[in-house]
Formats: structure tokens, sequence, C-alpha cells
């Protein structure tokens, strides 16, 4: 008779403003290369490709106000300022004119890439797995239920580190939109209540160290702050 070893693991959740409830996080979904900018800073043209994804472990997920290690195995940390979608509804193949109907809300987000790794992957051909889904590498502010954030998809993403601004943007210069990314990303897997997707960064990303703050605003959302350590 076979047995199984059963251990409580603890699961990641975000807080919900307004909400004794916390959001757990069943997936976590990258966009790459969805701001024109970024793509030339990053020296990869200037096309508009169809999107695609990565994923982070879901206990890469980290709250507001935490205290992020420096990783190891790198000496180029560098942050990416993101939207961040939360689904709400279950949706496979879903219609771009219905994708807005599974989100539960939005929160400010950080994708901490290990660039030198993200380069060595891609210059081998290799997934970037390395570069970008290692321990407390998504950041994520508290989730605003999509009811009480009007007008955050047209409004702007600043990120500063140490108080300095880093990186500015207006969301509508996202690539792929929302609801665009919500349908492409449902071709291909089946979108859960529990699912975060962060939606791509604009250009500006650069190193952080040990004892710098990184704070992400973005229109109607909550602050997401973290330290790195």
């Amino acid at each position: 008779m076979t047995t199984s070893l059963l251990w409580r693991l603890p699961q990641a959740a975000v807080p919900v403003t307004g909400r004794p409830e916390a959001f757990p996080v069943r997936r976590v979904y990258c966009v790459g290369r969805n701001y024109v900018d970024h793509i030339r800073e990053m020296g990869e043209g200037d096309e508009r490709d169809d999107p695609f994804f990565f994923q982070k472990p879901t206990d890469a997920v980290v709250t507001d106000g935490s205290a992020v290690p420096y990783p190891p195995h790198t000496g180029d940390l560098q942050f990416e300022g993101e939207l961040v979608v939360a689904i709400g509804t279950e949706g496979t193949d879903v219609p771009v004119s219905g994708a807005l109907g599974h989100v539960f809300g939005y929160a400010a987000g950080i994708d901490l890439t290990r660039r030198d790794r993200q380069r060595d992957c891609r210059a081998m051909a290799h997934p970037w797995e390395a570069g970008k889904s290692f321990d407390h590498s998504a950041p994520c502010g508290p989730i605003l239920p999509a009811a009480e954030a009007a007008g955050t998809l047209d409004g702007e993403l600043r990120l500063t580190v140490n108080g300095e601004l880093r990186q500015h943007t207006g969301l509508d210069l996202m690539v792929w939109k929302v609801p665009e990314i919500i349908g492409h990303l449902s071709r291909s897997y089946r979108l859960m209540p529990g699912d975060l997707i962060y939606t791509g960064t604009p250009a500006g990303v650069a190193a952080v160290h040990p004892g710098d703050v990184i704070r992400v605003e973005i229109t109607g959302l909550p602050v997401l702050t973290v330290t790195i350590r």
C-alpha cells in the first residue's frame, strides 16, 4: 500500500483593499515585450509581436512593506514596475470583448529580474527561469477590486528608487492592453480565480542594491513599497 507524506504549506495571498479576506494566489503569469520603449531599451527591435508569457512560482509573491533579500547567483538585480491583473472567474478562450468581466481587481507590482542570468538564458536559447523565476521575485501591492478602479487602465505608472523617479509611463502605451492579454493567455491556459497577470514594464529598468527602497504608484491603486536587503 502506498502512503503519502502530508504537510501544510503556507499559501501566498495578497491583501484586498476594504476586505478582511485576502486573495489566494493560484498562478503567476507575466507578459514579455509589452512596451515598445522597453523593447528598444533591451535592444530587441520595436515590432508588434504576438504576446508571449512566462511564469513565476506562486511563492515568489511578496506583499507591500516586505524586505526582499538580494537573491543569489546574480550581480545585476533589476526592477520592472508593472500593472498586475487579478483574475476572479474561470475562463478559457475568452473573447476580448468580455475579458474584463473575468477581472477581480488590479494592483501595483514589480517583476524583479536577475538580468545577467536572463541574458545568459537568452544567449543560449534557454528558458528564462534562472532570470525571472526565483524566490521573492514578484512583489505585489494590495488589490483594489475592479469596480473601484475606474480610470486605472487609462492612468499612469511611476516607479521610484530611494525617491528618485526611474520609470514613468501611461498604461495606454502597453502594446497589448489588458483585454487582449487575457484573451491571448486564455487560449493556452485555463484562467482561474487566484491567477495574477503581470502585464509588462516600460523603459527605465536598472539595477538595485541592498538598502534600496522601491516604490510603485499606479493611478487609483494602493502604493507598493519594498526594500532590498
